[in-house]
């Protein structure tokens, strides 16, 4: 009995540093990405599809028609093309109509007879497009060729009531999508490559990135990937076709740790909203904030004559009353080397509010201690 648990407890051991590497390597795998996520093939893209089209069947939320003349006009050709011509000067007072704009993404690869998705976007003043029909609409590409055939019912995520001068509105009710609303008619030709070289793009510039791909690549196939740039990276492929699609599928699945970004942070000026990433660190610097706030009231003063006084009248006149108010900054040491958490955190405890960040990050920038690429957009 005292043998076999002996054994067992070597085999435990024996089996401790394997249960070791297996972690090591599962949590390195799981900081992994696929090549894929971080590049795209070049000549593979979308195409952006645009086209004009009628909306009808809305139920008296259409356009105004006196105020929207190219819907008339629009309603006008149609009929004339479907073989009804309207006697000259006809009045047209339609509220069942809407004029919009159909916008769509040509994926690549994309044959005809294929359906793709439609966004529709009222152009004209209707106040809703719920409920509405998409007539047929020829969809152009930037070298208006047609490219794609839109036609169907809209789908709007919003609804809306109105009486008597008061209404209630939930989301937006002057766009709509059809899924699967446009046919495609035509192919946009896409190469896999030039010759005998496929080229890799990344979604964003890092050298280092490129540098680990490239190796993976090369761990593979040797001799067969080299960097251009910080962002390129050309790899010899096969010339026939099957055997080229089989060799990119097995590329794009090998996984490479991403070397991490550029310590960045985003300021939104409009919004007040603030985003940083995990590499911001901040410098040893001192912060102190305080909040200084002038009120002004005004009430007027009202002067007016005795009673029985022959002369005299009426004068208004104003009181301003100003009034500064100061509040005491308080103030906070950050250490050298603080991490993401630790800067809101420390922002955050000397009362700072998203307003307050956008000042308190430009001085720290400008002093710097901030060691980050700060972006206000």
């Amino acid at each position: 009995m005292m043998r076999s648990v002996i054994n067992a407890m070597k085999i435990h051991i024996q089996l401790f540093p394997l249960i070791l590497m297996i972690v090591f390597l599962t949590s390195g795998l799981a900081q992994a990405e696929r090549i894929r996520d971080l590049t795209t093939i070049q000549g593979v893209r979308n195409n952006q599809l645009i086209g004009y089209g009628l909306v009808v069947g809305l139920d008296g939320t259409g356009d105004q028609t006196t105020q929207t003349p190219f819907t008339v006009q629009s309603i006008i050709n149609m009929m004339g093309q479907l073989g009804m011509n309207l006697p000259p000067g006809t009045n047209l007072q339609l509220r069942n109509v809407a004029a919009a704009m159909v916008t769509a993404t040509l994926p690549p690869f994309a044959r005809p007879g294929q359906q793709i998705d439609v966004t529709v976007s009222s152009m004209g003043n209707a106040k809703s497009l719920r409920g509405g029909t998409l007539l047929m609409t020829p969809l152009k590409g930037a070298d208006n060729q047609v490219y794609a055939i839109a036609q169907g019912n809209l789908l709007v995520g919003g609804a809306g009531a109105a009486a008597a001068g008061s209404s209630v509105q939930i989301n937006h009710l002057n766009a709509g999508r059809i899924s699967g609303g446009a046919t495609v008619e035509r192919a946009v030709p896409a190469a896999l490559g030039q010759e005998d070289h496929i080229h890799l793009e990344l979604n964003s510039t890092n050298f280092t990135t490129v540098t680990r791909i490239v190796e993976a690549i090369n761990r593979i196939y040797p001799g067969r990937a080299f960097a251009v740039d910080g962002r390129l990276v050309q790899v010899k492929a096969p010339l026939n076709t099957s055997e080229r699609v089989m060799f990119i599928s097995q590329i794009e699945s090998l996984d490479i740790t991403p070397a991490r970004d550029a310590a960045k942070v985003i300021v939104n000026s409009r919004t007040g909203s603030v985003a940083m990433n995990q590499s911001v660190t901040l410098e040893p610097s001192a912060i102190a904030h305080g909040n200084l706030s002038i009120i002004i009231n005004s009430e007027p003063v009202i002067s007016q004559p005795g009673p029985f006084a022959e002369r005299g009248e009426t004068v208004v006149a104003q009181r301003a009353q100003v009034e500064i108010r100061s509040d005491e900054g308080n103030l906070m040491l950050l250490s050298s080397g603080a991490n993401l958490g630790e800067v809101v955190k420390a922002l955050t405890a000397i009362g700072a509010t998203t307003q307050d960040l956008l000042s308190i990050l430009q001085a720290l920038k400008a002093a710097g201690s901030l060691r980050a690429e700060l972006e206000v957009i």
